[in-house]
């Protein structure tokens, strides 16, 4: 079989750019073809220095010649760019009244499901809220918010690039997830991620909100320290379970926003999955992974413990179906989320604002 540069053309119009919405030969971003027999060689060019998806586009376009073109075609892609990250933006240009980073020790404790119920229920106070999916290699905002089909509007301002972001629940929201294949792993160095967030703080469309809620991956690392130094955070929403195992965790997500790198206050803790209750039993309450452990954790780092979220089933179901639980406020969860959200309204009335970078 002879592989032509043409077949190589026609088999890599199948792969998209998600921020484009064009196939890549459509945005020329195809050259420098060369065939030796299986052995494919050709340059993907980049508008972007910082592309969030080059790797994703990398890997399609070797999927896509071992799909149309031969299985045993062994593809070598070399990436440039045309220009170097531009600045779009400056920190100043997203002003938002408070930044809030909901944060967790560990994976598994619910802040995903807390900084989504949270911004909706901000949302339904009247506030501007958006939100930001910083967890770069498990976005699950776009699902919990029934909006993971969406694609994000790319608009150009003055030269530059601007994403608008997806709306629902009348919160605007950023993720990596309205980018990627939801059966993709991303398998990005600290530096990559990075700059993926840059961009969505930078060239996203936030307007003046009142409250930016930003979902940071679980634990510490970079991504975290690129958060504080980007953006003037006001402070912290530290999400554990009420288990030991949970709980150290969480001692070490406090300790990292104390640090002197960090510095950024701990506004509250959030003990999530406190305890279970039936629907059927509302008054009944079953403490499965212990009871009082987020207390006892907050007075011993003389922080507030600003909510306590039940076990409930229609938490889960609701997540599934992009329908957050505190849109239903009659709910035992629903109610415990707009509680949570009036603390946290009350703390930030009192709290210092934005602090410099």
């Amino acid at each position: 079989m002879i592989i032509t540069s043409e077949a190589i053309i026609n088999a890599l119009q199948h792969v998209v750019h998600p921020a484009a919405g064009k196939h890549i030969g459509e945005l020329n971003m195809v050259s420098d073809i060369r065939v030796n027999s299986l052995t494919v060689e050709l340059t993907l060019t980049f508008a972007k220095a910082q592309d969030p998806m080059k790797n994703t586009i990398v890997k399609a376009c070797e999927r896509a010649l071992r799909l149309y073109v031969h299985p045993d075609i062994e593809p070598y892609i070399h990436v440039a760019t045309t220009q170097p990250l531009p600045e779009t933006s400056k920190k100043q240009n997203l002003q938002a009244k408070n930044i809030i980073a909901v944060a967790s020790g560990k994976g598994g404790v619910g802040k995903s499901t807390v900084a989504v119920n949270l911004a909706v229920a901000l949302a339904k106070m009247g506030y501007k809220v958006g939100l930001l999916d910083a967890d770069i290699y498990g976005p699950s905002i776009p699902k919990m918010m029934g909006v993971e089909n969406m694609h994000p509007k790319v608009t150009t301002s003055k030269g530059h690039e601007i994403i608008v972001p997806v709306e629902r629940y009348s919160v605007r929201m950023l993720s990596i997830g309205f980018f990627v294949q939801p059966q993709d792993a991303l398998i990005w160095r600290g530096p990559m991620a990075s700059n993926a967030i840059k961009q969505l703080i930078h060239q996203g469309e936030w307007g003046n909100p009142d409250f930016l809620l930003i979902d940071l991956p679980p634990g510490t690392g970079d991504v975290h320290l690129t958060i504080v130094q980007e953006l003037p955070v006001t402070g912290a929403v530290i999400v554990s379970t009420p288990q030991k195992v949970a709980l150290a965790d969480a001692v070490k997500g406090i300790n990292m926003f104390r640090t002197e790198k960090v510095n950024v206050p701990i506004l509250g803790l959030v003990e999530n999955m406190a305890w279970f209750t039936p629907e059927e039993l509302p008054d009944n309450r079953y403490y499965i992974f212990g009871n009082g452990g987020c207390k006892a954790l907050a007075e011993l780092e003389n922080i507030r413990l600003i909510g306590q979220i039940p076990i409930e089933q229609n938490i889960r179901e609701g997540g599934d179906k992009g329908q957050p639980i505190v849109l239903n406020e009659n709910s035992i969860t629903g109610k415990a989320f707009m509680e949570l959200a009036q603390n946290l309204l009350e703390i930030t009335a009192t709290e210092p604002k934005n602090r410099e970078l």
